[in-house]
């Protein structure tokens, strides 16, 4: 009984395990988002003026000014986008994968919209809306230019540049220029390549009798706190790799407890002298990127300032120093990535442009040696078979069958334990006063039937990790975003939409959220229960009633995870049931499903029976 009870523990705590992380790492989190969104930040609505606070400063010893920040809010009520926009005169944006506009007063890239990504599976739903002009609720824009001492007036955000162009689409470029008066005379080239890439070129050509020095910068802003998916399995937040420093993310609540910088209402970090790599400002699916050159050394920071109540957010790059002697012309090219964190194209980036460490803007976190061959497997059998589900039940079915030797061994091991059972009862009821005799009589019948007491627990210990990867790169991955796979599934990143509370749609209202429990879910239960009654029941009435309850409760808890999740689970169970039953078959043991089942029922109708009399 000693056994017994250890068992019952065991399984107590594992218990709790599971239900307080559900609720630790997904329910809270729910919750805390909901929050969120309930006090979102309101942006405010006027164009940003320069400051000198928030853009990495050169170091003491380089002497020179700050870069400029984003500038200064005005109070007042957001006005709408299409205002916004009219604000300045603009050049269009047009590719195959996004649209927009750039600002030629000031300059920005401040309005970009993703073609081929919609709200919600409706593609007559929105699109996506990345960037948005100062003015609006939410600004979130890329900004590039100068810094200087003793330089004359450089281009802010109120500078009225002119374009030799009026779109910008791959292959053929626009020239802004604007000449200060002073004998400064600039040049930004604007390029975009067919996916999410802008390339810009800033040249300085100075016509004065002084020499000047200047410093290139790019940033990327964002005005509020954005809603949050508030998930540990999801960084959202400032992220970048920073040279030597590697990876660097910090979430907004974290990038507020940093100390002050650059001013006393800015808190931030900065990495200086550093080469290669990016900053930027990451959401779920869709990222914006400095990227600056990959061969010079620059300065690279995260900030974080308050204008009035307004948080505004900041990735930036300010690069070394540019001295531009008289009749001379420099210049600095600098990237922008805006748009979809398609894996696919962040890794042809990270490849063909030779940006550090690209792939990093997809988070697939500590164990990407599991989440990355997972993807890519499951990318391979969609564009083979053409249904991110089904490539699901083909990697699950391979991956069963290249674990199969070891799964083997483990349900032979299994099936041996349950045909010594008789033996095993013995010994206990033999020994039950003397546990130590007890255990050396266990040990013996084990080394004389060859078999692995903990062997049942590989199959369970093989599946944690791979649960663990799929569920990332569902969560993660934009190509599961919105994939569909057959019936009432269409995407496989969402919770299965049906509910039981108004019996899967059939009745004529729409079923609460905090009970969501779909067909799926359910099918996944009944596979578990069906998996938990091949064995025999532990002989501890509490154990036992543990075991049974173990299936009700994953339904539950996994009522709410991605239908993927959900359908990869319940055809892993299916393909362990029929596995463990050959095996058990072969091994002439008697498969205890069909008495099991039938004790279960009949111990229904007997407590029914209890009841009414």
């Amino acid at each position: 009984m000693g056994n017994d009870k250890t068992n019952m523990i065991v399984a107590i705590a594992l218990s709790l395990v599971v239900l307080l992380g559900w609720n630790y790492f997904i329910a809270a989190p729910r919750v805390e988002q909901q929050r969120q969104a309930a006090v979102q930040n309101q942006a405010a609505n006027q164009s940003p003026g320069v400051t000198p606070d928030g853009v990495p400063s050169p170091s003491p010893k380089e002497g020179g000014p700050a870069a400029p920040a984003a500038g200064t809010l005005p109070s007042g009520a957001p006005i709408s986008r299409e205002a916004a926009l009219a604000r300045s005169p603009r050049i269009r944006i047009e590719t195959p994968a996004i649209s927009g506009s750039v600002a030629l007063k000031g300059g920005r890239i401040d309005d970009v919209s993703l073609k081929n990504y919609h709200e919600t599976v409706d593609d007559k739903s929105p699109r996506i809306v990345l960037f948005s002009p100062a003015g609006t609720e939410t600004p979130y824009y890329a900004e590039f230019g100068w810094v200087g001492q003793n330089s004359g007036p450089l281009p802010t955000n109120d500078t009225l540049w002119t374009a030799d162009g009026e779109t910008l689409s791959p292959g053929k470029p626009v020239t802004l220029t604007w000449d200060n008066n002073a004998g400064l005379l600039f040049r930004r080239i604007l390029a975009v390549d067919d996916k999410f890439m802008f390339t810009v070129r800033d040249e300085v050509e100075n016509k004065s009798s002084g020499a000047v020095t200047l410093y290139p910068y790019s940033l990327v802003s964002r005005w509020g706190k954005p809603h949050t998916q508030g998930y540990y399995v999801l960084h959202e937040g400032m992220i970048g790799v920073l040279g030597g420093d590697g990876l660097q993310e910090y979430t907004y609540d974290h990038l507020a407890k940093e100390p002050a910088y650059g001013g006393p209402a800015t808190k931030g970090k900065a990495w200086s002298n550093v080469t290669g790599g990016f900053v930027g400002i990451t959401d779920k699916y869709w990222a914006a990127a400095a990227i600056p050159d990959q061969s010079a050394p620059y300065t690279g920071a995260f900030t974080e300032r308050t204008d009035g109540t307004t948080k505004v957010f900041q990735a930036s790059v300010r690069a070394d120093a540019r001295n531009v002697e008289p009749g001379a012309s420099v210049g600095m090219t600098q990237r922008l990535f805006a748009g979809a964190k398609e894996v696919n194209t962040i890794n042809a980036y990270e490849r063909e442009l030779g940006i550090k460490q690209f792939d990093l803007m997809i988070d697939w976190g500590w164990f990407h040696f599991i989440t990355k061959p997972m993807f890519r497997a499951l990318d391979f059998f969609y564009h083979l078979i053409g249904n991110f589900g089904v490539s699901i039940l083909v990697v699950t079915l391979i991956l069963k069958i290249f674990f199969l030797p070891i799964a083997n061994r483990s349900y032979v091991s299994m099936a041996k334990m349950k045909a010594v059972q008789p033996e095993m009862q013995s010994i206990r009821t033999r020994y039950a006063d003397d546990k130590m005799k007890q255990q050396q009589a266990m040990m013996e019948l084990y080394k004389k039937e060859k078999i692995n007491p903990v062997a049942g627990c590989w199959p369970v210990l093989i599946q944690i990790p791979v649960f663990f990867a799929l569920y990332k790169v569902l969560f993660i991955t934009i190509e599961m975003r919105h994939a569909p796979f057959f019936g009432w599934i269409q995407d496989l990143a969402a919770p299965d939409p049906t509910s039981i509370l108004n019996l899967f749609g059939l009745l004529p209202f729409a079923a609460p959220d905090f009970i969501h429990l779909g067909i799926w879910p359910l099918i996944m239960g009944v596979t578990m229960f069906v998996q938990m009654k091949m064995n025999p029941a532990p002989p501890d009435p509490v154990q036992a009633q543990i075991f049974t309850f173990m299936p009700i409760v994953f339904t539950f808890m996994l009522g709410s995870f991605p239908a993927g999740l959900v359908i990869y689970w319940a055809w892993n169970n299916t393909l362990s049931v029929i596995q463990q039953y050959v095996i058990m078959r072969r091994n002439g043991v008697k498969v205890e499903l069909w008495d099991n089942l039938r004790g279960t029922f009949r111990k229904g109708s007997s407590d029914k029976a209890t009841v009414k009399s």
